[in-house]
């Protein structure tokens, strides 16, 4: 398994970024959703709490140019399932799991985002706790290498996640002209104890390996799968 804090910082720019997994006690359902920004539009945000979920909203209204791509629900909350996304597919995946369609099924009314030539893929994560039981889904939406007539679906399931292990998917591997996609299976990472035996520990150690010039917000979900009850953090930059 990979170390995500050194994921982090070897990369200046992954984009968004989503991890889920178990913390090292087995006892929570962990997830932490990152964004980050090269442009004063994409940086000129903030996460906001909206119900039990979060909202990205712009720090200086008076400087925001364009809200499409940037303005969404990142995280919602329907019943015992919890939805991350790096945009308004949060909302699609939260309708179709409403009328009983699945993860998948969700998802095929939505593509990668129309900001070529990077076509940025859509990223998205389902955690489901019900009865002291947990498993996850994590899903990527992307153009098959650059070409936009062409969208490959993939979605990668987990069922009885192991305790102290994680999944990490992000939108680009790397920087670049123009931004390269993820590629590959999501990236198995480790959540030792030290990481994960505290939220604020594991928000702020996050927070830190994320390029200072690039990141701007941070929210992580420690969930317990005994009860669902759940602690939450938001690092924004932009104070």
């Amino acid at each position: 398994m990979a170390d995500l804090e050194k994921i982090l910082r070897n990369n200046s720019y992954p984009g968004r970024g989503i991890m889920i997994g178990r913390s090292a006690d087995g006892e929570k359902a962990v997830t932490a959703y990152f964004i980050m920004g090269r442009s004063a539009n994409s940086r000129n945000r903030i996460f906001v709490t909206e119900g039990e979920g979060i909202r990205t909203q712009a720090f200086d209204p008076s400087k925001m140019v364009d809200p499409s791509l940037i303005i969404y629900a990142p995280v919602r909350v329907l019943g015992n399932k919890t939805i991350v996304t790096n945009g308004d597919q949060t909302d699609t995946i939260y309708d179709g799991l409403d009328r009983q369609c699945t993860f998948e099924q969700s998802l095929r009314s939505r593509e990668f985002e129309p900001d070529g030539p990077n076509y940025t893929p859509r990223i998205s994560g389902v955690m489901h706790i019900e009865s002291g039981r947990y498993n996850y889904a994590l899903s990527i939406l992307k153009s098959d290498e650059g070409d936009p007539e062409s969208c490959l679906r993939y979605t990668f399931a987990y069922e009885k996640p192991l305790p102290g292990k994680g999944r990490f998917l992000s939108t680009y591997r790397e920087d670049g002209s123009p931004l390269p996609s993820f590629t590959g299976e999501p990236t198995a990472v480790e959540l030792p104890a030290d990481l994960t035996d505290s939220i604020d520990t594991c928000a702020a150690r996050i927070w830190d390996a994320l390029n200072e010039d690039n990141k701007v917000s941070l929210f992580v979900r420690f969930i317990n799968i005994a009860d669902g009850t759940y602690e939450t953090r938001i690092i924004n930059k932009n104070q």
